[in-house]
Parts: C-alpha cells; structure tokens; sequence
C-alpha cells in the first residue's frame, strides 16, 4: 500500500487524544506493513507503530506502548493511530509509510516518499 497522506493531528492537553489516520493506495504493492513514525525539532526520527495489513499485527515504539493502538481497515485502505494519555514529549510530527523489518526493527521501504505528516502538540 503506498500512504497517500496522514491527517486528524491538532493541538490537545496532556492526558488527552487523538486519532490519526492515513489513506493509502492500492494500486501499487509496496509492503504488507504501514509503519507510524514521529519526528520532533532538533530530534531523530522515532518509530512509533506498524501495522500488518494482512492479518493485523501490531508493533510498538517503547515509548508508545499501553498508550497508543494502531489499527486498519482494508475496505478504506486506511490505517490509524490511536493517541490515548498524550504527553509533551509525544508532540511531533507524524508520519505513516510503507516499513520493512530490518533486524529486529522496522525501516522506511527504500525509496518510499514521505508525505507532509500531521502535527501533533500536546500542551502541558
């Protein structure tokens, strides 16, 4: 599935939520899986969540674990990320892409785009 683009980010307390979502295509096969990942300024990319499309396996990011719950529906071609008990440190943008394992991790496919992201900011 190749992502088309992430929204449903916006501005929330600590201790709040929010959904995320990503639309993608499926006219191109790239990979069975749709990785979340989040980047705030001055730092590195974090992975955050995947999501197997085929039978719905879930991974998580340490951080995200017991708060966060990734999800799909193959009939919308749309995967999400549900944000529950948000944090400071969880303002980011947001990405979703194509992932791959590397290891005992999940990468970006090589060479897939990047789509503009949703911001989330958790205010304090």
């Amino acid at each position: 599935q190749v992502p088309l683009g992430e929204s449903g980010g916006g501005l929330v307390q600590t201790g709040g939520s929010l959904r995320l979502s990503c639309a993608a295509s499926g006219r191109a096969f790239s990979s069975d899986t749709m990785g979340w990942f989040r980047q705030a300024p001055g730092k590195e990319r974090e992975f955050v969540a995947a999501i197997n499309w085929k039978n719905g396996f879930v991974w998580y990011g340490d951080s995200v674990k017991g708060r966060f719950a990734a999800s799909r529906d193959n009939a919308k071609n749309t995967v999400y990320l549900q944000m529950n008990s948000l944090k400071p440190e969880d303002t980011a943008l947001y990405y979703c892409i194509s992932v791959v394992p590397r290891g005992s991790k999940w990468a970006p496919l090589p060479n897939a785009n990047w789509g503009q992201g949703t911001q989330v900011t958790v205010s304090s």
